[in-house]
């Protein structure tokens, strides 16, 4: 997992570099110590494999971390981002377009159902076969 305190790059930036490439999940939280935070991560690293083999990078941004131009970003890129929301979770599609928004920890299950109905994903899919 990335955070994107610890990058040089802007949100943006970053996200780009992941166009065409890698899904993503974007987690927010507004402290490290946030529990939906926490407990989100957690689902995620434990099924590593599945994450793996859909592409999907997660991307860790806390609110103290975040610079204004990031948080322009997400306030105005068709995000749905509230600065008052405790924690928040956005998948984006190989496209760079939010696919999903959540305000709650989803399971792999839920996540790996909503990128398997992608088209791109259902591409990969039958390439692989």
């Amino acid at each position: 997992m990335e955070s994107v305190g610890n990058q040089q790059k802007s949100l943006k930036a970053l996200l780009d570099e992941k166009k065409d490439h890698r899904r993503v999940v974007l987690l927010y939280g507004r402290q490290a110590a946030q529990g939906h935070l926490i407990d989100q991560q957690q689902i995620f690293r434990a099924a590593q494999s599945g994450m793996d083999e859909r592409d999907i990078d997660v991307i860790v941004t806390l609110d103290y971390e975040m610079t204004e131009p990031d948080r322009w970003y997400l306030m105005h890129n068709h995000f749905n981002f509230v600065p008052s929301d405790d924690f928040a979770g956005y998948l984006i599609g190989k496209d760079g377009t939010m696919k999903h928004k959540f305000t709650k920890p989803i399971s792999t299950n839920e996540l790996f159902a909503l990128v398997d109905a992608m088209p791109m994903r259902k591409a990969e899919k039958k390439k692989g076969e």
